[in-house]
């Protein structure tokens, strides 16, 4: 993919929003050079970093300097998005400039959290964001997280402006995703962030998908994609049928806790590991992971 997308060349295809190794309280390098040299080999359209799934509120800013680079250097070329959060305009537009210089193809910025503003105050705070932006951004509704909606209408003006070219979608609102893949601009990219809905969100017409579920398998999700584009439905819901439970499962307990307990027993990162408030799997999710990683695992 080119690294410095547009609408000209709109995202498209599986995106992995990372985990963070930590071993003992720290980054953990070596997991993480190992693990995205891995995903990399697969037909991934990009990475994003420092995200909800990469605990990205728990990192410092050298930490998040140093994920970035060490990501860059394993990823042989697939794009890296860097997740960027907060509510303070002024302090994110800090950020957005002092990580443009980093080896990233654009940012990923989630609605203002908390402060609940009106959604004149979230279409002017992403404009002012994107006035001034020197690579692209990918917007991120997450109502349930973030407690503010970004409406449709607030979103089509945002698309408007050269430096937003497209959104991850987790507006947990079936009819308002489908409103908004009927209205969007030519070029402007659609990214389902849910990962229960994604064989749903393709069939509608989205992109791709932000999916963390897909750091288990990437092959497995990408066929799915290429099956709806093909026009293959059925293969596409038979492919969506094995691995439907996978992800429910995935999701049972807090993300990304259980995806780590995953790659962890996969071998691909050293430990399960999460910073606080974060905690591990309990026992019995810990035993159902295990047991349907080894049943895969057999079926191979």
């Amino acid at each position: 993919m080119d690294p410095t997308p547009s609408r000209q060349q709109p995202l498209a295809g599986i995106f992995l929003p990372l985990v963070t190794p930590f071993r003992d309280g720290a980054l953990d390098e070596a997991s993480l050079a190992r693990l995205v040299a891995h995903l990399a080999a697969s037909p991934i359209a990009g990475f994003v970093l420092a995200a909800t799934t990469g605990e990205g509120l728990v990192l410092d800013a050298d930490e998040t300097e140093r994920l970035v680079a060490v990501a860059a250097s394993a990823a042989g070329g697939v794009p890296l998005w860097l997740g960027l959060c907060g509510s303070d305009t002024r302090k994110l537009k800090q950020r957005l400039d002092a990580s443009a210089r980093w080896p990233i193809a654009g940012h990923l910025v989630a609605c203002p959290y908390y402060s609940r503003p009106s959604q004149e105050g979230l279409r002017q705070h992403f404009a002012a964001l994107a006035r001034d932006a020197s690579k692209p951004l990918l917007l991120y509704n997450i109502p349930y997280r973030t407690a503010v909606n970004l409406a449709n209408d607030t979103l089509l003006r945002l698309a408007e402006l050269p430096a937003v070219i497209g959104i991850k979608d987790c507006c947990a609102d079936a009819a308002q995703s489908l409103d908004l893949l009927r209205r969007r601009p030519a070029g402007f990219a659609v990214l389902t962030g849910e990962d229960a809905l994604f064989h749903t969100a393709l069939t509608q017409g989205a992109d791709g998908g932000i999916l963390a579920s897909a750091q288990t398998d990437p092959a497995a999700f990408v066929a799915l994609r290429e099956a709806v584009l093909a026009g293959d439905l059925a293969g596409a819901l038979e492919r969506w049928s094995g691995l439907v439970d996978l992800v429910r499962l995935l999701f049972a307990e807090p993300n990304p806790a259980p995806i780590k307990h995953w790659l962890w027993r996969s071998g691909l990162i050293a430990s399960p590991e999460l910073r606080l408030p974060m905690t591990g799997v309990s026992a019995a999710l810990a035993g159902r992971l295990d047991r349907l990683l080894w049943a895969r695992r057999a079926a191979a």
